[in-house]
């Protein structure tokens, strides 16, 4: 470590630690997102790997899914229409078999 700070000190003229100039640099910049919002403005129900083979870029599907997502924009499936009014969406619960009143949980 002594060797690495006297090499930085030579270098830079400080021993400070460098924080911000560590860690990996990001492939998906501005561009490639406006980019990819461009795409996704002509043909919205475009791919992850469509996505990428039309940017060019060479990462991964989960990077592409990332940077979506810090646009706003997600897969997630949305309901368009109200729910109906007429018909139960959600089923009830099975009956115990002979009744159709629900048990009692006190005692008589």
């Amino acid at each position: 470590m002594i060797k690495k700070l006297l090499q930085q000190r030579r270098r830079t003229g400080d021993i400070a630690p460098r924080y911000r100039f560590c860690g990996r640099k990001p492939m998906i910049g501005g561009e490639h997102r406006k980019q990819m919002q461009a795409l996704l403005a002509k043909k919205n129900d475009l791919t992850l790997m469509e996505l990428r083979t039309a940017t060019g870029l060479n990462c991964s599907l989960q990077a592409i899914n990332v940077a979506l997502g810090k646009l706003g924009l997600t897969y997630k499936k949305r309901h368009f229409g109200p729910a109906s009014r007429n018909v139960r969406t959600l089923p009830g619960r099975a009956g115990s078999g002979a009744s159709g009143r629900q048990a009692s949980t006190r005692p008589d």
